[in-house]
């Protein structure tokens, strides 16, 4: 589990191919030494777990095929730096949202408009996830956790703070630039338990609202009367 608050930009600088999926080897001057074999690590918001350490500041984790076809892995060389997070630890500040490092699928960065200080990024959507993105609400981009500005039919843009800008990848975006999408996961459940109560109900669409409705009545109504 990820909060989305990247801590150190990192360097890929070794990609091999192999029987198990792609390797890729990253510089990390600050996160690199802490890690050990085993444990996980967020590269733009993609979930990986450490194979190797082979060197004092470098480790290595292997793309299978599914995260190759779902994300921007399969596009890294060396070179290219990557936001790095890792994983939240029991006890710490929850100053993001909950990211699970699962990405949804890839997304471009249609627009970067600046307008004096601020500066907004128009990020186009996948196929079937915009119903998963509300004004003021979560997302991760290259695992970066935003507060969504505005929404449109196929894409959201998200305003970004010069702080953001310094540390991640929002610095360097260029339009036509391919990013990875997480939507809130929240959202996600929300929307699954929403189609299970029309599928209960004999329907589908917004019958599924109504499925809920007397349950949602009940629960209201003993909190009311103080039965908790």
């Amino acid at each position: 589990m990820f909060t989305g608050l990247i801590e150190e930009m990192g360097e890929i600088t070794g990609v091999t191919d192999g029987v198990d999926g792609r390797s890729l080897r990253v510089r990390a001057a600050r996160v690199g030494p802490t890690l050990m074999s085993g444990a996980s690590i967020a590269l733009n918001g993609v979930c990986q777990t450490v194979t190797d350490l082979p060197g004092p500041t470098e480790f290595a984790v292997t793309a299978v095929g599914e995260t190759l076809r779902r994300t921007t892995l399969g596009s890294f060389r060396p070179g290219r730096r990557v936001n790095l997070e890792r994983p939240l630890r029991v006890g710490d500040r929850l100053d993001g949202h909950w990211v699970n490092g699962h990405v949804d699928g890839t997304g471009r960065i249609l627009e970067v408009r600046h307008e004096g200080r601020d500066v907004s990024f128009r990020v186009g959507l996948p196929p079937g996830l915009g119903r998963f993105v509300v004004e003021k609400g979560s997302i991760a981009v290259d695992g970066v956790s935003l507060t969504v500005g505005e929404v449109e039919t196929d894409s959201f843009r998200v305003y970004i703070i010069p702080k953001t800008r310094e540390l991640t990848l929002f610095g360097t975006y260029r339009a036509g630039d391919e990013v990875n999408i997480e939507a809130d996961i929240l959202a996600k459940y929300a929307a699954k338990a929403m189609a299970e109560g029309g599928r209960a109900a004999g329907g589908r669409g917004t019958e599924g609202l109504g499925a809920w409705r007397p349950q949602a009545r009940e629960v209201f109504e003993a909190w009311e009367r103080g039965d908790r």
